[in-house]
């Protein structure tokens, strides 16, 4: 965290002397020849822009994979499961030859491709269905941005209508609940509830400054952020520019949409009446009381809370309010109360403006057609980055988010051009994409040529249900809360926020389904390095520590789970240990156990249970990694 002297030092730094037309990631994309190379290796054109770099480097491509290896990495990276060992061995005595490009088909074309897929994009967005700070208030309906999510890329939406409806959807088509569901893009970062009066110029300014600073980080990979103070110290971006952003920001005001007719509505605020004017009587009680009279009340005002009859299906969303909009200055030094000169909406000087002006009417429309104009120099390199970083566990350009001056340069510039060529040509269709990347020989590639990686803890998670015969697969809905330790619990500002799902049915579906609060991570996820939901996470990491393997020990997740895969070997493999520890290995590994393996866990089984076994199959390597 920068000290208050390194903010200070920050700010005397002079701006780097860099001109909008000198720096890549401004400048229009080139259209790179592709490189004519005579090799057998070459299967499509990403490949032959990946030999050209290898061969200047003095290196040769690696070997491809073993088919279970690939099964398994395709398995993980398109659906975030594991396959079943009947689809590893299917795959492995297929004779076709075009058997690897049926597989991605299959699993592009799966409904679990977009729960993995969705997972990526929650990360970037800062996808979490609470307020944070103090109170953490849960946003009812939410979850429904999270189901948009994982619809539209099962249906191979164009990025372009995905980018156009999560900025505009309420202005692009009022009227249809969807756009309004996927403009709560707006409403998904942290809001200060605690400030008393929300109308407040700070408090507005607070939500205006994330909306504007997500903006930029998502859909142009730059940090707009640092010129909310002052002229940005690297980036051509001047602070008037960071203003001119805001500005098609203005009018957007919170809005909650109620899914429910006229008459549902009624019966609800008749049955709500009296509760709610207990509810006011005792805050207006609890604002003069004091001592006693006060830990008193707040009970029995959050009594009252719960006794509201359950609310009607929402739609947690924005809207525009013309007679609302905020009046944006340049704030001198960011500060709500030293406004400077009033700006409207703009592009940023630095970037074309492609013809596109400024619309008062639907503001963020316009800033919709803005960023996705095909031509624009940043929004397809931004995205083709990401989805080549998820494949690959590293992006042409290492820095997701930061495509500026600071940020890292591709490293290799050709082919993140032809990339994010290819992609705009073709209608920005992820699903195109990812076919260009995975049936390259460089995605196929085995070990030291392709990076093993680790599994998140959501893949995890859900292969730990997958092996254990437990997983749910039942998609989209309300999300689900599950069992939590209760020291975890009573450090909420109200405990009662945490309801866990009566169904325990419902505890084992996939981890995206699971509720996504700030104040509340699972420590099965914090310890995998999942995100804070704070801000965006462009990239996870991938520690390793003794936390890690305590949790698999001794977590409430892996013994519940331990005992259900120990039943599972049992009732499918019967009582002979040599069985049990070859479904054990296909179910947790992909593969059987090696004749060293077999040997090992025969000895272990001859004194410890069953369900140890199992419980220390889920700290292997072979479990926790994708090769």
């Amino acid at each position: 965290m920068l000290t208050r002297l390194s903010l200070l030092l920050l700010c005397l730094v002079p701006a780097a002397d860099v001109r909008a037309e000198t720096h890549w990631s401004f400048l229009p994309r080139r259209r790179p020849v592709v490189p004519a190379l005579a090799d057998a290796w070459v299967r499509n054109d990403v490949d032959a822009f990946v030999l050209r770099r290898l061969r200047a480097q003095g290196l040769t491509p690696a070997p491809e994979a073993s088919r279970a290896v690939l099964i398994r990495r395709l398995s993980f990276d398109l659906t975030g499961l594991p396959p079943t060992p009947a689809e590893v061995e299917a795959f492995e005595r297929d004779p076709a030859p075009d058997a690897y490009e049926r597989l991605v088909e299959r699993l592009l074309s799966s409904p679990h491709y977009g729960e993995r897929w969705a997972q990526h994009w929650l990360d970037v967005v800062r996808y979490a269905e609470s307020d944070g700070f103090e109170y953490d208030r849960y946003r009812p309906g939410l979850w429904r941005y999270r189901d948009y999510v994982i619809r539209c890329l099962n249906e191979d939406r164009p990025y372009s209508r995905f980018v156009t409806e999560q900025l505009a959807g309420d202005e692009l088509a009022p009227g249809d609940p969807e756009m309004q569901v996927a403009a709560g893009f707006h409403r998904l970062g942290p809001v200060r509830r605690n400030a008393g009066n929300q109308d407040v110029a700070s408090s507005r300014n607070e939500v205006l400054t994330e909306m504007t600073d997500a903006v930029g980080m998502v859909f142009l990979g730059l940090t707009v952020g640092c010129a909310r103070c002052h002229d940005h110290k690297f980036d051509d971006f001047p602070q008037e520019d960071y203003y001119r952003l805001q500005a098609f920001l203005a009018a957007a005001q919170e809005h909650r949409l109620v899914l429910a007719d006229a008459a549902a509505q009624a019966d609800w605020q008749r049955r709500a009446a009296p509760v709610e004017a207990e509810i006011k009587r005792l805050k207006q009680q609890l604002a003069k009381a004091q001592g006693d009279d006060r830990n008193r009340l707040q009970a029995e005002l959050k009594d009252a809370e719960r006794r509201l009859p359950p609310p009607l299906p929402v739609v947690c969303t924005i809207c525009d309010v013309p007679a609302e909009r905020t009046p944006i200055h340049v704030l001198k030094r960011g500060v709500p109360e030293r406004k400077g000169k009033r700006v409207e909406a703009g592009f940023p000087s630095a970037l074309p403006s492609a013809g596109i002006a400024p619309d008062a009417e639907k503001p963020r429309l316009a800033l919709a057609r803005w960023l996705t104009d095909p031509e624009h120099p940043l929004t397809a390199r931004v995205l083709v980055n990401r989805v080549w970083h998820y494949h690959f566990g590293r992006g042409l350009v290492e820095t997701p988010n930061d495509f500026g001056v600071n940020g890292a340069k591709p490293s290799d510039p050709d082919l993140l051009d032809y990339l994010a060529n290819t992609f705009a040509d073709g209608g920005m269709r992820l699903k195109a994409l990812h076919r260009l990347i995975v049936c390259s020989a460089t995605y196929r590639q085995a070990g030291p040529g392709f990076p093993r990686r680790r599994l998140s803890a959501e893949e995890i998670r859900d292969a730990m249900l997958a092996a254990a015969g437990r997983l749910n697969l039942m998609a989209g809905g309300e999300s689900v809360v599950v069992p939590a330790e209760k020291d975890l619990v009573d450090l909420l500002y109200d405990p009662g926020q945490w309801q866990v799902t009566a169904d325990a049915r419902e505890h084992d579906r996939r981890s995206i389904y699971l509720l996504a609060k700030r104040n509340l991570r699972l420590p099965f996820g914090q310890v995998f390095d999942q995100p804070d939901l704070q801000t965006t996470c462009p990239r996870r990491e991938a520690s390793t520590h003794a936390l890690q393997a305590l949790e698999l020990l001794n977590g409430r997740t892996s013994n519940r789970l331990a005992d259900a895969f120990a039943e599972r070997l049992r009732r499918e493999a019967g009582a002979d240990p040599a069985r049990q520890v070859e479904l054990a290995y296909r179910l947790a590994a992909g593969r059987p156990p090696t004749p060293a393996e077999a040997e090992l866990a025969r000895r272990f089984l001859a004194t410890q249970p069953l369900r140890e076994f199992a419980l220390a199959l889920f700290n292997l390597n072979a479990f926790l990694y994708v090769e």
